[in-house]
């Protein structure tokens, strides 16, 4: 299978690469690098920098590589920055994602999965939120995310696309290969662990009166290895026909900034006695 991964160098793109080699996918990587880095990319897959925009750049990938499926994960997607510059957040998660949209119509190539996000629900007015939640996003992110779902139906309609969209949470962690390196880092466990490795002096916390156990922001954790192996079902649910459905991506337990500093300050404290009795099996050894 011959499978197109936009963003691949991201934090997301380049463990969902990763995964599809191992499942044995051959990978185009396509990413600007604007955000992401060229070192994330698998060596095993074929990288190509280009914008999603680029229509030429586009065209030949597709003509060239023989594309039969897109993963689609190039976005602006930093919450705050929308706010400021939503102009910058529709042209590169909207038209950007047409432009994609219409290559693929172009080739003939009719399946794809799509990187959304929680953020289309906004303020849920209950919890756990499910797919049937109201969708009312809080921010031009979330509003652009939820755009191109939209467009997705359409297309749906119109050209026979088959997709699915997968509506992340808080992706967190890393694995043997690869992991989170966002320029400026904006998200809370790299930030804590900078402190841990001496890098920072310390770790900003916003908000201390939400209605929380210990008055700090709840958030659903979901590791990033599980959402790369979600979209490998989701691909294989494409290639049986089950389309057009729209998942949750969470593990349906929320943590507060709190909770999560203080799990990495025991990480730590574990990681120094582990060193220390390590160095103390060296020394009896010797």
């Amino acid at each position: 299978m011959n499978v197109l991964v936009t963003g691949a160098a991201g934090y997301v793109g380049s463990i969902v690469t990763e995964e599809l080699i191992k499942q044995g996918s051959s990978v185009v990587a396509l990413d600007n690098l604007q955000q992401g880095h060229r070192e994330a990319v698998a060596p095993e897959a074929t990288f190509v920098q280009a914008n999603v925009g680029d229509l030429c750049q586009l065209d030949e990938v597709f003509r060239r590589h023989r594309i039969q499926v897109v993963m689609h994960l190039a976005a602006e997607s930093a919450v705050g920055y929308s706010m400021t510059d939503p102009a910058r957040y529709f042209k590169s998660n909207v038209v950007y994602g047409m432009d994609l949209l219409n290559v693929m119509v172009k080739h003939g190539v009719q399946m794809l999965v799509f990187s959304s996000t929680a953020a289309v629900y906004g303020e849920p007015a209950q919890l756990p939120i499910k797919e049937s939640s109201a969708v009312n996003p809080l921010n031009a992110y979330g509003e652009s995310k939820l755009v191109f779902e939209k467009i997705l139906l359409w297309y749906g309609k119109a050209y026979g696309l088959r997709f699915i969209s997968l509506r992340y949470f808080n992706a967190a962690g890393a694995t043997e290969r690869f992991g989170e390196d966002h320029r400026p880092e904006t998200h809370l466990i790299p930030n804590v662990l900078k402190v841990a490795l001496g890098q920072a002096e310390r770790v900003p916390i916003f908000g201390g009166d939400y209605p929380t156990k210990d008055g700090t922001c709840v958030r659903d954790y979901i590791h990033v290895a599980d959402i790369a192996k979600a979209h490998v079902l989701a691909l294989r649910n494409l290639q049986e026909g089950k389309c057009n459905k729209v998942y949750n991506l969470g593990n349906n337990r929320g943590y507060s900034v709190m909770e999560v500093c203080r799990q990495l300050e025991k990480l730590q404290v574990l990681q120094y006695l582990w060193s220390s009795i390590r160095d103390v099996q060296e020394i009896q050894q010797s």
